[in-house]
C-alpha cells in the first residue's frame, strides 16, 4: 500500500501530543483503549468514525462508482460484506478505498484535536497505522500485541468466519511482529499479564514526554 502522507494536513500548532494505537485484528485494542479512557485520555477510533461515512449519499456515490452498483442494497444502503469481499481479495481495490477514507479520517481526527485543547495526549486508533503511514503523522506510537494463533482463535468466535477469510484480512497488514519490532511502546494483550499496569506506565511516560514538549 503506498504512502499519502504527503496529501494528509499536518497537526494544528498547540495541539496535544498525538499518539497512535495500532495492531494486528483480534489483538484486543478496544480492552486497551478502555484503560487509557479510564485514565482520562480522549480516544479516537478511526473505523468507527469512516463508518460513519457510509450513512452519506455523497460517500455511497462515490462507493458505486469505485465497485458498481452491486456493492448498493435495494434500499440504498452499501452492502459492506460485498466490499469486503471486493478490496481483500483485490489489493487495487483496498487501496482505492483507502485513499477515499483515510485523508478524510485524519481531517476529522485534527478537528478532534483541536476540539481538546488541554488533553496532554490523545489516541488515535487504527489498525492501518503504518500500512497508510499515519506513524509520520503522530508523535508516537503504541502496539498491543497478540500472537497468531491466539488472534486466530479470538477472531474465528468473535466473527464466526473460518481461518481462510481471516487469513484474507490480515494478509492487507503488517505483521503483528513487525508492527511491534517498529512501534515506540508495546502492549502484551495476554491474560496474566495485567494491561493496566502497562497501560498505566505508557501513560506515565507519554506524559512526561507531554510537558518536554510544551516547555520547549
Amino acid at each position: 500500500m503506498s504512502s499519502s502522507s504527503n496529501h494528509n494536513p499536518a497537526p494544528l500548532p498547540g495541539t496535544p501530543l498525538l499518539v497512535a494505537l495500532t495492531g494486528g485484528i483480534g489483538c484486543g485494542k478496544t480492552t486497551v483503549l478502555k484503560e487509557f479512557r479510564n485514565l482520562g485520555i480522549p480516544c479516537f477510533i478511526a473505523d468507527d468514525i469512516a463508518g460513519a461515512y457510509y450513512q452519506e449519499p455523497s460517500f455511497l456515490n462515490q462507493i458505486r462508482t469505485l465497485f458498481g452498483g452491486s456493492v448498493i442494497r435495494p434500499d440504498g444502503s452499501a452492502d459492506k460484506q460485498a466490499i469486503s469481499r471486493i478490496v481483500f481479495s483485490n489489493p487495487q481495490s483496498l487501496q482505492q478505498l483507502n485513499q477515499l477514507i483515510h485523508p478524510r479520517v485524519w481531517s476529522d481526527f485534527l478537528l478532534f484535536a483541536a476540539s481538546h485543547p488541554q488533553a496532554p495526549y490523545l489516541i488515535f486508533e487504527s489498525a492501518i497505522v503504518y500500512e497508510y503511514a499515519f506513524d509520520k503523522l503522530v508523535d508516537k506510537v503504541i502496539c498491543v500485541y497478540l500472537d497468531y494463533e491466539e488472534r486466530m482463535s479470538r477472531l474465528m468466535q468473535r466473527d464466526r468466519a473460518t481461518r481462510a477469510q481471516l487469513q484474507l484480512r490480515m494478509n492487507n497488514q503488517l505483521s503483528a511482529e513487525e508492527k511491534m519490532m517498529r512501534a515506540d511502546y508495546v502492549i502484551l494483550n495476554y491474560e496474566g499479564n495485567p494491561r493496566p499496569r502497562q497501560v498505566r506506565h505508557i501513560h506515565s511516560q507519554l506524559l512526561e514526554t507531554a510537558v518536554s514538549q510544551t516547555s520547549h
